[in-house]
């Protein structure tokens, strides 16, 4: 009498609800599962490759400062992959880096614009008072996009009840 009174004649263990629990939670709750870790990684790889794009920046900016040159370029295309510029160093040659310059938004064909460059390696040229500091916005912004795109799908995938 004494259990009946403390569990109103209530099962301790209902196992249907323990059954029908491990129903629910089979092959979609897997599924979910696993579709959150992928997204989750994709997050994770797309962050890696904004951060190592930034520090890449900042180590092209490193070889400028150090091996600093400077000249009057002149801006031969404008692209949406690359600004390709052509600019004489001191000594006579005339160089026009095939990756194009880096920070370029502006500028138009024809325009006179100063670079800075790497003296070791003239492939390297930035336009003259830009440095990596430029990337941080775009880079952080898209970074933030596509976490707030994921975060709450991740969030959808793992808490949804089915």
């Amino acid at each position: 009498m004494e259990s009946r009174l403390r569990f109103r004649r209530r099962p301790a263990l209902d196992s249907s609800v323990v059954v029908d629990n491990a129903v629910r939670t089979g092959v979609a709750g897997r599924v979910r599962r696993l579709a959150a870790r992928a997204l989750l990684v994709v997050g994770g790889v797309i962050t890696l490759v904004g951060v190592l794009l930034l520090v890449a920046c900042w180590r092209d900016d490193q070889a400028i400062e150090a091996r600093l040159g400077r000249a009057t370029a002149e801006v031969v295309s404008v692209s949406l992959q690359r600004t390709v510029v052509r600019f004489a160093t001191p000594d006579g040659a005339v160089h026009s880096p095939s990756q194009g310059v880096l920070y370029p938004e502006g500028l138009a064909p024809g325009q006179l614009v100063r670079i800075e460059y790497d003296t070791d390696n003239t492939e390297l040229a930035r336009v003259a008072g830009r440095t990596a500091r430029l990337a941080l916005l775009p880079v952080g912004t898209f970074l933030l996009a596509v976490w707030a795109v994921l975060g709450p799908l991740v969030w959808w995938l793992r808490r949804r009840p089915l």
